[in-house]
């Protein structure tokens, strides 16, 4: 396995792999800072809703799987092109960042002014996605399904290209420089959203914004990680770092570089194991967020405050 895995870097050119690692960087960079407003606005997973008793859908989920959907048909459309002319092509890149600025204008304006429980809204767009999505790649023709048809759904970091690296550059600095301009109306919006259209916030403008970013993010990197594994780079970096720290400012520092270190990380446990590269980062970042859960001081702080609640509880029953 140790030979296989020097041997990778022998037969590779040197070029490929440093647009690989470039690739993963980004996409941890990218996906963590839009992590920080996905958990922190409350947009994060069914399970995580639940548990805090929030919409039971989730916003993030439901861009993720509208970039996929969006990607699939992008796919379909360059395969039935590829069948009149081999010389033909589209790129799915465009469909899945058209189906997410469709559906975050659902999402944010659309659902205001039809005034609907954005729970109903999340339940019917999540199914009509993932069925939408899975519809356009059945009808791929048999005889031009490509390896891009399945990188849609598990990711595929060989096949990105250089024009691929510049949108996710452009993309993540993008989101540094609106974080940076617009951070106290941002932790406005996180501390309280009343308070914040109170104070002259346009608190809907920076909702569509958030949506929008998480759509566009989950486009660019669906060739790394892969739409069904994506979102989960959304949350876990920036939910690692909320296990140690409840100062905002350092979530919005720290949280990439965990993002980051993630990517990397679970791109050599691949070529080390033999794993897709995808998969290997997510079980990484998982791994990240399992050690933060079991070592949080927070969590811990919890813990004691609820016994020292029982203790008093049982010594003064009548409080």
């Amino acid at each position: 396995m140790t030979y296989c895995f020097f041997d990778f870097f022998l037969l590779v050119p040197f070029e490929l792999i440093v647009t690989c690692l470039i690739g993963a960087a980004l996409a941890g960079l990218s996906c963590s800072i839009t992590g920080v407003f996905v958990v922190n606005l409350k947009m994060t997973s069914i399970g995580y809703c639940m548990a805090h008793n929030l919409k039971m859908t989730s916003i993030g989920y439901c861009m993720a799987h509208a970039a996929f959907a969006g990607a699939a048909l992008g796919q379909l459309i360059d395969a039935n092109l590829k069948l009149i002319n081999p010389s033909f092509g589209f790129e799915p890149l465009i469909t899945a960042m058209l189906f997410t600025v469709i559906i975050s204008a659902i999402l944010g304006p659309v659902s205001e002014k039809a005034k609907l429980d954005v729970s109903v809204i999340l339940g019917i767009l999540f199914s009509l996605m993932i069925a939408l999505g899975f519809i356009f790649l059945n009808f791929i023709p048999s005889g031009v399904l490509s390896a891009g048809a399945v990188s849609i759904l598990w990711g595929s970091i060989f096949g990105i290209s250089n024009e691929d690296l510049l949108l996710l550059a452009v993309v993540s600095a993008i989101l540094i420089l609106i974080v940076i301009f617009f951070y106290k109306e941002f932790i406005a919006i996180m501390f309280n959203k009343k308070l914040a259209r109170a104070s002259g916030i346009n608190v809907s403008a920076y909702n569509f914004f958030i949506l929008l970013a998480t759509g566009i993010v989950v486009s660019l990197t669906m060739k790394v990680i892969g739409a069904l594994l994506v979102y989960a780079l959304i949350v876990n970096p920036t939910s690692t770092i909320s296990e140690f720290s409840y100062d905002i400012k350092k979530i919005f520092f720290i949280s990439p570089l965990v993002g980051v270190a993630s990517c990397i990380a679970g791109f050599f446990i691949s070529l080390l194991f033999d794993f897709p590269v995808g998969s290997s980062i997510i079980i990484t970042s998982c791994l990240v967020f399992a050690v933060a859960f079991i070592l949080s001081p927070k969590r811990r702080r919890k813990d004691q405050t609820r016994m020292k609640i029982k203790s008093t509880e049982h010594v003064h029953p009548l409080i």
